[in-house]
């Protein structure tokens, strides 16, 4: 399986240069098998028992489904590391460390997620920038994704604008997608058709963004393949959060989780 359908993600994958370099370079890196096959069956074992034992007792703003009341489409939770001690130690291990060295500085770990897209009915991800959400001065933060299946270009793998955390934040406006209310409202320029590069994956392959980076991913074609993952979100201790923006977005996320857009 090809990890990269364009240009090399980053020297990290060549060894010709670290993580934080290409980091700052590309706004992402991938960093192959940094969790082991051992270490991702212990994460697939406690994620289906906070599913069977934590889930029932959530509310609708932690949990997503593509099609509601139907839990086989299951497609997000949010929080995880609040509502379980085995999923908040691993919040706060090598992923927090591997958080500091990206971005330079002391993290702070502000959420921990399940993203699924289900075989053959997984809505595609609109193209967006995770800083848009955060509301932060300076957008310090990054966002990680953790494979615990095989993605790749028939079950909706990421796809990144390299060096996109460059140039600022793009307008976004409401979309219909359930668990990412907002997306970039002019992606489709030249720039981004000639500097977007699909990343394919393995489970225990860590892709880790800046929260400037555009990024998105098609639907799962698949009839029968899942797309899983775990997300960890940390901000640097120099970001400092926009309490009017975080309202006004969150109150926007409140009337698309009630199914009003």
């Amino acid at each position: 399986m090809s990890r990269d359908s364009g240009d090399l993600v980053s020297g990290a994958i060549r060894g010709e240069a670290d993580p934080g370099e290409a980091f700052a370079r590309d706004g992402y890196v991938l960093m192959p098998a940094f969790f082991s096959a051992d270490e991702v069956g212990e994460c697939l074992k406690n994620l289906e028992r906070y599913i069977t034992e934590v889930v029932p007792g959530l509310g609708s703003e932690e949990v997503f489904y593509e099609e509601r009341e139907n839990p086989e489409t299951l497609k997000q939770l949010q929080s995880m590391h609040l509502h379980d001690e085995w999923f908040g130690n691993f919040f706060q291990g090598r992923v927090s460390q591997l958080a500091c060295q990206l971005l330079g500085s002391e993290v702070i770990g502000r959420n921990m997620q399940f993203f699924n897209k289900p075989a053959g009915i997984g809505k595609p991800t609109p193209a967006h920038q995770d800083g848009f959400y955060f509301k932060l001065n300076p957008p310090l933060a990054l966002t990680m994704w953790l494979a615990l299946d095989p993605a790749d270009e028939e079950n909706g793998c990421v796809r990144y604008v390299k060096a996109s955390h460059l140039k600022g934040m793009r307008p976004h406006a409401l979309t219909n997608t359930l668990g990412f209310s907002q997306g970039v409202s002019d992606f489709g320029k030249r720039d981004d058709e000639v500097n977007e590069v699909t990343i394919t994956a393995l489970p225990g392959d860590l892709l880790a963004h800046h929260a400037l980076t555009v990024h998105r991913a098609e639907g799962n074609r698949s009839p029968v393949r899942e797309r899983r993952a775990l997300g960890f979100i940390f901000y640097s201790v120099d970001a400092v959060e926009d309490p009017e923006g975080r309202d006004k977005y969150r109150r926007q996320l409140a009337t698309q989780q009630e199914g009003k857009i």
